[in-house]
């Protein structure tokens, strides 16, 4: 089995980990210095052995390469593929995986992907505006006549919980602990293995069990019997597959999105200017949202070498993890002007928030709704707010970056 390491951070280029608090908290200059020595690639023999490399052209590279970095294992953690096969030998192996398709590899991943693709096109996602307004405002409603807030707790760590799980029919009052599993799935990378975690887990696979099971006896109209009604290959969807996806779209589909919300909010309440701008006129929001995706996406995906080989100048090895900061691709000044100012009215935009090659977000569509339509309600139901200095804002760990807290003083309603 791999060393597992521990303990601080000694070198951010030879060392560095993506789990550690300190690495989201001061993301962008950690890249920047990393960049500035001459570091395009950066490494580290935590987690088994995990690259990260810094531009645009790498990650796109890595990203439309599947044959020699395979989707297996999205999200990096303690144990290699091989480890964790060992220990959970009912998860699904390549090319699928255990959370498809976003885990899958071609020739399957086309098919796998294939069949999400009706439930989020823009024919599914536009008519859900409406309901996600009802519960933007429901949530504004709750926070009552106060003039301090936490967005992130109040606001938006809510929306995409309700949305998603609407979708996939899964009870509105577990909201919770949906919640719960974001966090001890992604904000845990870096936690030690304990009896309390593996607890967590088996009580996680329980839950989604059952609701599966429930589903086949009860077919109900939504997201989860859908996917038990798919054929792949001329046969319906084993239930580990079923399994798989709907973990994907709780895990993923939560966390990616409240994290863009938040950030988005966060640079509303520190830049009174732009926030003045998108309060009168609205009509901007959208093109607002894109330069937030690209200026703050939150997620870095992961990818797993299949062979032993040098990729520019650095020597992998198989089973060796490489992450693919789109966030610091977004902020390669050979892709963007000024890459580090956020220009809200910026016209060339093509970010890689969602992503780059085969495994582009399928749910872009949904969340951009999601996004646009949080902005908008946050912004006319408080159009003047600023940062609560006397607390501080805290940032996820793990591959998906977004603030946790975040204190508001509401200086002005509507």
């Amino acid at each position: 089995m791999s060393e597992t390491i521990y303990g601080p951070v000694t070198d951010w280029a030879t060392d560095f980990d993506h789990g550690s608090p300190a690495y989201n908290n001061n993301i962008h200059q950690i890249w920047d210095d990393l960049k500035a020595a001459g570091c395009p690639i950066a490494h580290t023999e935590r987690y088994g052995g995990v690259w990260l490399p810094l531009t645009h052209d790498l990650v796109k590279e890595i990203a439309y390469d599947p044959t020699r970095f395979s989707s297996l294992t999205p999200v990096v953690q303690q144990l290699k593929p091989s480890e964790a096969r060992l220990e959970d030998p009912d998860a699904l192996g390549a090319p699928i995986g255990p959370v498809p398709p976003i885990s899958s590899d071609p020739p399957f991943h086309a098919d796998a992907r294939r069949i999400l693709l009706p439930a989020f096109s823009p024919k599914q996602i536009d008519p859900l505006r409406k309901e996600v307004e009802e519960i933007c405002n429901k949530l504004i409603d709750d926070m009552g006549d106060v003039d301090s807030i936490d967005a992130a707790v109040q606001y938006t760590q809510h929306i995409p919980v309700l949305v998603v799980a609407q979708m996939v029919g899964l009870p509105l009052s577990d909201a919770d602990r949906f919640r719960g599993w974001v966090d001890m799935v992604l904000g845990g990378i870096g936690a030690e293995r304990s009896e309390e975690r593996l607890a967590q887990f088996m009580a996680m696979d329980e839950y989604l069990t059952k609701h599966i099971e429930d589903h086949i006896e009860n077919p109900q109209d939504d997201l989860t019997t859908y996917l038990l009604n798919a054929e792949i290959f001329g046969e319906k969807l084993s239930p580990r597959h079923v399994f798989g996806t709907i973990l994907l779209l709780i895990i993923a589909g939560i966390d990616t999105t409240w994290s863009g919300i938040g950030s988005s909010l966060w640079h509303l309440a520190s830049n009174p200017i732009d926030r003045r701008r998108l309060v009168e006129n609205p009509d901007k929001i959208p093109a607002a949202t894109e330069e937030f995706l690209r200026a703050y996406a939150p997620v870095t995906m992961a990818r797993m070498v299949t062979e032993d080989m040098e990729f520019h100048g650095v020597q992998m090895k198989k089973e060796d993890r490489v992450l693919l900061p789109f966030p610091a691709a977004n902020r390669d000044e050979k892709q963007f002007a000024n890459p580090a100012v956020v220009d809200i009215e910026r016209e060339e935009n093509r970010h890689s928030a969602f992503g780059l090659g085969i495994h582009r977000c399928i749910g872009s569509n949904l969340a951009r709704l999601e996004m646009n339509v949080a902005i908008e309600v946050f912004l006319k139901r408080f159009p003047d707010f600023e940062l609560d200095m006397t607390e501080q804002v805290t940032w996820s760990t793990g591959q998906v970056r977004g603030p946790r807290n975040l204190p508001f003083k509401i200086k002005t309603r509507a």
